[in-house]
């Protein structure tokens, strides 16, 4: 069970769960329904978990070639690709459960947000930009979690900008994660960014999707109506947004590790905090 969640990197949750809470959140006002919540983390954490598991098995013999991946528990057999594919099977079948618990569109939908996980491993394969696919992967959890609240598309707007606004903030960060593989990735043939446009460009690129994330944000925050606490925890997204392009530059790529767990991680739970705290009190 330990090698099975360190397969799938259970502790990233951390980056998409607290935007679909908000999402949920921001839906349900002014009040809370506790069960719905409860579905919609069941749903979080059984498609991540999915992805991860069939992303760490469509990759395993590419792992296997990379230095830095070499390690990873299929690599080594810690994990065996029957048991990956057994937590796979049963995190999907929490997915679709928890989907057809909330609504009946939320389980009709399911299908299209399970694609592009599965896509996303494959993409590396086939377009210099699997970032993007990880992006439309990623868009996904604010906008099923509204839906999970709402059962319908009326009024969706604010979750499709947070959902915009997510699903680049995490491409832009893959961005930066990928050019520590650029040389590598080169060498045995997977596309990316970093190795077809160049490190420098990627993170140029990075820079300019997250000046549009943090904007997306801004529009989010007014649609929703959130106060200036929101507002505050913009400004500490900011600044976390500006660390982690002033640490990582072409010429030290020993500091993406912090860039993309801490900073990124630190944007997601402070936006959901201070959104939180913004709700609380203006209720």
């Amino acid at each position: 069970m330990k090698a099975f969640l360190r397969l799938v990197a259970i502790e990233h949750s951390v980056f998409a769960l607290p935007f679909a809470y908000l999402a949920a959140l921001t839906a349900m006002r002014p009040g809370v329904r506790w069960g719905v919540l409860v579905l919609v983390t069941a749903a979080m954490v059984g498609g991540r978990t999915f992805a991860m598991a069939a992303n760490r098995i469509i990759d395993r013999h590419v792992d296997a070639r990379n230095p830095r991946t070499a390690g990873r528990e299929l690599v080594t057999g810690a994990v065996s690709v029957r048991t990956a594919w057994t937590g796979a099977a049963v995190s999907l079948a929490v997915l679709l459960g928890a989907a057809a618990a909330l609504n009946p569109l939320c389980l009709a939908l399911a299908p299209l947000a399970v694609a592009p996980l599965v896509v996303y491993p494959y993409g590396k394969r086939f377009t210099d930009w699997p970032h993007a696919i990880l992006a439309l992967a990623q868009f996904v959890a604010p906008v099923g979690a509204w839906l999970a609240v709402t059962g319908t598309f009326a009024g969706t707007g604010p979750a499709w900008v947070l959902g915009a606004a997510v699903g680049l903030w995490i491409g832009g960060f893959d961005l930066i994660y990928a050019c520590q593989d650029a040389e590598v990735d080169r060498r045995i043939g997977v596309r990316s960014v970093p190795a077809r446009y160049g490190v420098p460009f990627a993170l140029r690129a990075s820079a300019a999707v997250h000046v549009l994330t943090f904007g997306l944000f801004v529009w989010f925050g007014a649609l929703a109506g959130l106060g200036r606490v929101w507002w505050i925890g913009l400004v500490l997204a900011a600044g976390a947004f500006v660390y982690q392009h002033v640490v990582v530059t072409p010429a030290d790529l020993s500091r993406v590790n912090r860039a993309f767990f801490t900073a990124n991680g630190f944007v997601g739970i402070a936006l959901f905090l201070c959104a939180l705290l913004d709700m609380l009190i203006r209720r």
